[in-house]
């Protein structure tokens, strides 16, 4: 079928709710710098009435690579769960508002929407409270079949593959991706995600996965090795391509024979790391489907990646289509 989308996302719909605190904070809620941890309900409205004041925004990594790769003006769409709820009004006005298709219907009743509280610290480092909220009912009834057959990629997020229900529903758009002559992409998320499922997502990966997203830690974890290069060697190989970050250290791109090494993208300031490998990806995956070569995408992953960095959020304030036009015409 012909792609009317470049991409299509599958992830967790998250609102975040983004706060300046200090190293105190964290240490009188208990919560490890630098960290994702889930938390219940009630937890998450306690941090929330005890943060300063925050900005609230659609976040969850796959929609914010979604909305990254409509801002750079790529054709996007996005498959996650709602409760019709307050915040699941916030998120849907959000994601479609950055031109991004988003049909899935919310849920009537359940868990409320999830949310995600981002404290950032002064050294620009963040550390989040996730309540994972409605997400963990996406199934696979709520996947438009449709809407991934005439998606030219589907992007899928690591973090989904601890709901049995989200198993599923990954599992029915690689297959109808793929039976529609598209591909399939995969981010690894976090590396305690690898830890969790480091055998299955090597299968999948294997099998199923035809451009693999991975930082330095989620790499190293996937291979048990502790060093970077051992862990290129072993992805090589293993699918198509992979796209590998390394924050200050740039980028590998690995792909057959092809090795590709991309310096990352000076930037002045850096306010907040939240969504840089997120953005990266919209920026690589924009490449791709304009049938740019590989390191071209990744000096795009790059300058993607470096604005975002540059101030509080995961999503680009600067007009992403204009850099890209400045840079690479």
């Amino acid at each position: 079928m012909a792609a009317r989308f470049d991409v299509v996302g599958i992830g967790n719909a998250i609102v975040d709710v983004l706060v300046h605190a200090d190293e105190g904070f964290l240490e009188r809620h208990g919560l490890v710098k630098g960290t994702m941890s889930l938390v219940d309900a009630a937890s998450a409205e306690a941090l929330y009435a005890a943060a300063g004041a925050g900005v609230e925004v659609s976040g969850g990594s796959a929609a914010n690579t979604i909305a990254g790769l409509a801002a750079l003006g790529g054709r996007t769409a996005f498959v996650g769960k709602v409760r019709n709820d307050q915040l699941g009004t916030v998120f849907g006005h959000d994601i479609r508002a950055s031109g991004v298709h988003f049909a899935t219907p919310p849920g009537d009743a359940g868990a409320a929407t999830a949310r995600c509280l981002v404290l950032v610290t002064p050294d620009a480092q963040r550390t989040m409270a996730t309540y994972l909220g409605a997400c963990v009912d996406l199934g696979p009834d709520d996947l438009d079949e449709d809407l991934v057959a005439a998606s030219a990629v589907t992007y899928l997020e690591g973090y989904l593959w601890d709901p049995p229900g989200a198993k599923e529903a990954f599992r029915k758009a690689w297959r109808i991706s793929h039976g529609n002559g598209h591909r399939v992409a995969l981010s690894l998320s976090d590396p305690f995600c690898v830890d969790r499922h480091r055998e299955e997502f090597l299968g999948l990966i294997a099998e199923h996965v035809d451009i693999l997203f991975a930082n330095e830690a989620e790499i190293t974890s996937l291979y048990g090795v502790a060093d970077f290069d051992a862990a290129l060697q072993r992805v090589r190989g293993h699918c198509d391509i992979a796209a590998l970050t390394r924050s200050e250290k740039g980028s590998v791109i690995v792909a057959g024979d092809e090795v590709h090494v991309v310096d990352a993208e000076p930037v002045a300031d850096v306010v907040d790391t939240t969504g840089a490998g997120d953005l990266y990806a919209a920026g690589f995956l924009y490449g791709l489907s304009q049938g740019w070569d590989l390191a071209r995408a990744a000096r795009l992953g790059a300058l993607a990646a470096a604005e975002v960095i540059g101030h509080l959020g995961a999503r680009p304030q600067a007009d992403l289509a204009a850099l890209k036009a400045a840079r690479f015409g």
